[in-house]
C-alpha cells in the first residue's frame, strides 16, 4: 500500500514479496549500515530468514497506530529499485516497551542509494505529513559519529539540541528536533 509520493518517491508498505525480503536483508545485513542501529538486537542480519522476522515487527509495531506510524520502503518511481527504510514513530522511553509521547523520523539507505537525496525527500514528506496530523515536535536521534545523517537532520531543518540518554534503553544519541511550521 503507498503511504506518500513526492516527485522522485513512492513510500509504501514492505510486503512479504520475495524482492522486497531480500532487499531487506541486503539492507539490515551490511555493517555500514547496522552498526549505527546498534538500538535494534538482532542486527546485523546474518540469515535471510531474518527478513521476515523484522518485517513483522515493523508490521506489529504499527498494528494499533492506523497506519500514522510506520516503517516504509522507499521506492524510487523512475527505477523501482528500493532505496531503503523510512520511518515515523513514538520513540521508545528507557523502558523500551513503554512508548513515549515523542515523535521520531528516521531512515537507512542501502550504500547503492547514499547521496541522492532520498532519504531527506521521504523525510521531509513524512515530516510534512505528521505536522498536518497536528503534532508539533518531531526527533530524530543518530548514533555518534554518523555525519551524513546528521547532514540530513541539518538538510531537514532540524536543530541539533545535543546528546540525550532517555530514549531506547539509555543509549547515548545524538538528537535533533523540528517544530512544526508556525508552531
Amino acid at each position: 500500500m503507498t503511504v506518500l509520493t513526492t516527485e522522485r518517491l513512492i513510500l509504501r508498505d514492505w510486503t512479504d514479496e520475495p524482492a522486497d525480503l531480500a532487499r531487506i536483508y541486503d539492507i539490515y545485513s551490511r555493517p555500514e549500515i547496522t552498526r549505527w542501529l546498534a538500538v535494534s538486537p538482532g542486527l546485523p542480519m546474518t540469515d535471510p530468514a531474518q527478513a521476515v522476522e523484522r518485517l513483522q515487527v515493523w508490521r506489529d509495531r504499527r498494528a494499533a497506530d492506523g497506519g500514522r506510524y510506520g516503517t516504509w520502503a522507499i521506492e524510487v518511481r523512475d527505477t523501482g529499485l528500493v532505496a531503503g527504510t523510512v520511518l515515523l514513530k513514538p520513540l521508545p522511553g528507557i523502558d523500551e516497551a513503554v512508548r513515549t509521547g515523542d515523535i521520531e523520523t528516521g531512515w537507512h539507505l542501502h550504500p547503492d542509494s547514499w547521496g541522492h537525496g532520498y532519504a531527506t525527500e521521504a523525510a521531509r514528506a513524512l515530516l510534512a505529513r505528521e505536522f498536518a496530523a497536528g503534532t508539533q515536535e518531531i526527533y530524530a536521534v543518530v548514533s555518534p559519529g554518523n555525519e551524513p545523517s546528521m547532514a540530513v537532520c541539518r538538510r531537514l531543518g532540524m536543530t541539533h539540541v545535543g546528546q540525550r540518554t532517555d530514549w531506547y534503553g539509555g543509549e547515548l544519541l545524538e538528537t535533533f528536533v523540528r517544530a512544526a511550521p508556525g508552531g
